[in-house]
């Protein structure tokens, strides 16, 4: 698996960023720059598309939390404080390994890795319509600052919003202009969905908001 890594190893903050469906975390590269120019040690896998878009097979779900913990395990420092970010699936995998628990396609809940170095997690646009189930975000616990975008017609706002049932500190932003990819800096072709001066400006605020969420003490 191929894995970007930004600033230096022994950073005592890590930033596990999880990607959306496409896979690719080139298309965050400015955010991650950001980050480590801010001192985080940033790790960041690459993952595989999934073979039929919206319908991923619980091992291609599974991939995306189990990645995650094997990069952060290579690539960063075994005492550093853990932030978490991710977007869409990728939110979701965060999500998993903060202690949601998750139905695969089937139904049955996936056995999902947990890992307790996460102390605070950023969503974008999560894909937490898996979260539904009685009981499934009792164990979320860590603080999540979650953005949402009013016109995402993938992951809707109301998913979102879903996540204030946890026991947790959670600030949900719904920006009314954005929609499903805004929150990429180099978003798929034929996918953007504003115009590229919209995008950047929001994308300004959103880099601003994560950066000191996720370096406050």
């Amino acid at each position: 698996m191929d894995i970007l890594t930004l600033g230096p190893e022994s950073a005592r903050l890590a930033v596990l960023f999880g990607t959306g469906a496409g896979g690719d975390p080139r298309r965050y590269l400015p955010l991650l720059e950001r980050l480590s120019a801010a001192g985080c040690r940033v790790i960041a896998p690459h993952f595989e598309q999934f073979r039929v878009p919206g319908e991923p097979s619980g091992a291609e779900l599974l991939a995306r939390p189990l990645g995650l913990v094997d990069a952060l395990a290579r690539h960063a420092d075994p005492g550093a404080e853990v932030v978490a970010i991710g977007h869409s699936i990728g939110a979701w995998a965060t999500l998993c390994l903060a202690g949601a628990v998750s139905p695969g396609p089937g139904g049955t809940p996936l056995p999902t890795p947990r890992e307790p170095r996460i102390r605070r997690a950023v969503l974008y646009t999560p894909a937490a319509g898996w979260f539904t189930a009685p009981g499934a975000l009792d164990e979320l616990t860590i603080p999540l600052l979650v953005y949402a975008g009013g016109r995402d017609t993938v992951t809707p706002p109301e998913q979102a919003l879903h996540l204030r049932a946890a026991p947790a500190d959670v600030e949900v932003r719904v920006l009314p202009e954005a929609g499903h990819f805004t929150f990429m800096h180099d978003p798929p072709p034929g996918l953007a969905e504003e115009p590229p001066h919209v995008r950047e400006q929001l994308l300004d605020g959103i880099v601003e908001a994560t950066v000191r969420f996720t370096t406050t003490p």
